[in-house]
Parts: structure tokens; sequence; C-alpha cells
């Protein structure tokens, strides 16, 4: 496959991965199209050797490995990690801020955005919505997704704010308040922005017990340079990996070996969640698995200690108007392939075994990469990588695709640089080791 139909497919997958509930659906529906059998972690398993599984502990997270049809306890696992949340507002449980006419959406910030990438622009709405259940501990999650744009937060005219240009602070409270509509005799003022999910949803307001909502950018991706040689679009980070490991994961497989993807939910906010790098929910999968395979625990820690993870994160890319906020060697720049990211204090998880294995894998594949370190009067930000790895004690690498632009409301990348990280991956996932 070219570059450019790459493009169009990642493009297509995050117009529809609106949410990490929606990243979840996404993926999900592309393992069960390629024959992947769902399981649940609260039951027992019957799996066999030459399957292929999924499961989705929570609703913001899904893992899916292969095991190889000649598997054996000595075997090793080859896994990649992602995660399925990106920076973005999060509606409050009371959403309704009606001032002089004007019916806003009350708002919270989830994770590092950049502020002012978000004001003036086409915005929506999608999550998950809690309606009452026959069982009071089983209430009905609803997916929702408006999927055209409902909100705007829009600028001060410059004529009220002289020194904008100059820099403004946005106050989180105040400024990133999106306007949903104005108020009409139809609507109430306490309650129209669950008049209006309900409407959505096509149920009665009194049944919405809560909500998890995202706003989200919702201005389609696209291919645009004068040679068509990038990718503007949103969510980037981390869709890119995301998209990549799910291709990966439905591609050959090893024949002697255990392969795992785990996309995971609030990476952007620390991942100290159920759903989150830093959990044990990876550790109790292998478990289950080897238990499953009739293999014991101790044979598992062993063929943990063999194994190699990779965690998939976007990196920073090489500014051109800004080219002092970076290292003077160690760079990397848009379509010259992906980013292995080294940092000494381990804020991003490597070692040189690891990473001359990686190296070579991509040379064997004719992956192109670069390897990045921050700038040392500057502290980056953290990843997957360490906090797995300190769970599941393993060879670690982590990399990704070069970004512009990285938590604004839409990312700049290189067109060729997904065909690499999905051919890298793919390759992880063949080739014995």
């Amino acid at each position: 496959m070219n570059s450019k139909q790459t493009a169009k497919d990642l493009i297509n997958y995050i117009k529809n991965a609106s949410s990490p509930f929606h990243v979840v659906l996404e993926s999900v529906n592309m393992l069960k199209e390629a024959g992947f059998t769902e399981l649940d972690m609260r039951r027992p398993w019957n799996i066999e050797k030459g399957g292929k599984y999924y499961v989705t502990p929570y609703k913001t997270s899904v893992f899916a490995f292969s095991i190889g049809k000649e598997v054996s306890k000595d075997q090793n696992f080859h896994i990649a990690a992602a995660h399925t949340d990106h920076p973005c507002l999060h509606i409050k449980p009371v959403a309704e801020l009606e001032r002089k006419g004007y019916l806003r959406v009350n708002t919270e910030i989830y994770g590092g955005p950049i502020l002012n990438t978000w004001l003036d622009r086409s915005l929506s709405i999608a999550g998950v919505v809690a309606l009452k259940g026959e069982n009071v501990f089983e209430p009905k999650l609803e997916y929702i997704d408006i999927k055209r744009p409902v909100l705007t937060i829009p600028n001060l005219a410059i004529h009220m704010n002289r020194e904008v240009n100059k820099g403004v602070e946005l106050t989180k409270q105040n400024d990133m308040i999106p306007l949903l509509g104005m108020i009409n005799d139809e609507l109430n003022a306490d309650s129209y922005f669950l008049e209006f999910l309900a409407k959505e949803l096509n149920v009665e307001k009194e049944n919405i017990l809560d909500f998890d909502l995202y706003i989200y950018c919702c201005e389609e991706g696209s291919i645009i340079g004068m040679n068509e040689e990038f990718i503007s679009c949103p969510r980037l980070d981390n869709l890119t990996s995301c998209f990549a490991l799910t291709k990966a994961m439905i591609s050959e497989q090893r024949e002697d070996g255990i392969n795992v993807i785990a996309l995971y939910d609030n990476e952007e906010i620390g991942s100290l969640t159920k759903q989150g790098a830093d959990s044990a929910l990876l550790s109790m999968l292998l478990s289950k698995i080897y238990a499953s395979l009739g293999f014991d625990e101790i044979s598992l820690q062993e063929s943990v200690l063999r194994s190699f993870l990779l965690s998939v994160d976007v990196a920073h890319a090489l500014h051109p108007n800004r080219m002092e906020k970076y290292d003077e060697k160690n760079y990397s720049r848009l379509n010259e392939g992906i980013t292995i990211k080294i940092n000494s204090n381990q804020r991003y998880t490597f070692d040189t075994e690891a990473v001359a294995i990686l190296q070579q894998l991509c040379e064997k594949e004719d992956v192109k990469y670069k390897k990045y370190v921050n700038h040392s009067d500057l502290v980056g930000g953290g990843t997957l990588g360490p906090m797995i790895s300190s769970w599941l004690p393993m060879k670690t690498v982590d990399l990704g695709i070069p970004l512009l632009a990285m938590h604004s409301a839409r990312e700049l990348m290189g067109i060729e640089d997904q065909l690499h990280l999905e051919r890298l991956v793919t390759a992880f996932f063949k080739i014995q080791g």
C-alpha cells in the first residue's frame, strides 16, 4: 500500500474515533472483521493455539492477542502499546451555563491541550451516556457521537483585546466555555443540555443518570503541502499508533510466540487509573493467557524476561521556526520515518540492547528511523513505556511518529511516516525473536 492510501485510511479511522470510547469501537470493528474472538476478563477462557482474541475490560481500553500455532511455555511476548485518549475539553455533570440568552456548555480541561487552538473551531460531542436500567448495578450505556458541528468557542474581537497578538493567557474556567445555541421559548434554561442529549438519543430526559462526554474537533483531516507531503488532522496523538497497532495485529503472526497490543486510556492525565498503563491490567491479561494454555506462573515470569515491548506514542518533530527548542544533533523531521525516543532519566524507556534490536529490525524491513533526545534545558512529556515496564520488566523501547503542533486541536505529520510505523510493527509481530 502506498503512503497516500495509508494516509486516507488513517484520516477515516480518526474521523470515526472521536473519543476514547469510539477509538475502542473502531479498533474492535477491525479485529472482528479479521476473525478475532471476543473474551471476557471476568469469565474463564477456552483459548487455543493459533487463536486470535480480544478483550475490552473497560469501555475505553482494548487488548488483542494472537497465539502461535507452535507456542510453548518457553516462548516470549511481543507487545506493543498505545493510548486511546487525547487532550480536549470534557463536559461537567451540570453542563448548563445560560447567560443573557446564550446557551453554553460547562467544561473542564482534559490533559494538556494548546488552549488557543480550540477557539473558532467547529466542535462536536462524543462519549457515553448512562441511562436507568432494570438492575441498579447495571445501568444502560449508550454511545453517542453527534458527528456534526454543534459547538464553538469564539475569540474576543481584537478591538476589545488590543494586546491579543502579544500573547494572552486563557483561563480554563471562563475562556474555554463553548457556545451551543440561543435561548428560545421551547428551551428550559436549567436543562437545555440534558434535553439536547435526550433528543439525540431518543430517550426521556429523566432516564439520563450520568454521562462521560468529550468535546472534539470535528474538522476532518486533510492531506496538504505543495507535493501533498503532510497530514493535517485532529487526534494524531495517539491515533496514529492505535491504528498502526490494530492493523499490525490483524496481519501475519508468529508461529512460536504470543503477540499482544494494549490500547490504554488516560495517558494524557498520567495513566494512574484502572484502565491506564500504570495498572495491573496487562499483567492480569498475560497471567490469564498462560493459565488458560495450561502453563505455570514461573514459566510466565521467565517468558516476560525474554520478551519485548514497543511503547508507541508520538514524538516531537523539529520545528523550522523554533529550532532553538531542540538538541543540535538529536532531532527528528517529518517524512524521515519513525522516531526512537531516548531520555537518560527514563521518561522514555530504553536500554542499548533494546535500541540495537529495534535498529536491526528497522534496517531489515527498510524502515527509516531517527533518534530523538530532548533539549537538555527542557523537560519532555512522559509516556507509556516506563509504567508498563515497571510492572512487566522486559526490554522496552519508546518510539513513534514525529509531529508538529502536538496537543493542538489539529496536529501535523509527514505523509510517509505512518507507512514506516505500520511496516515496523507488522514485522515486529511477524519475525520470530
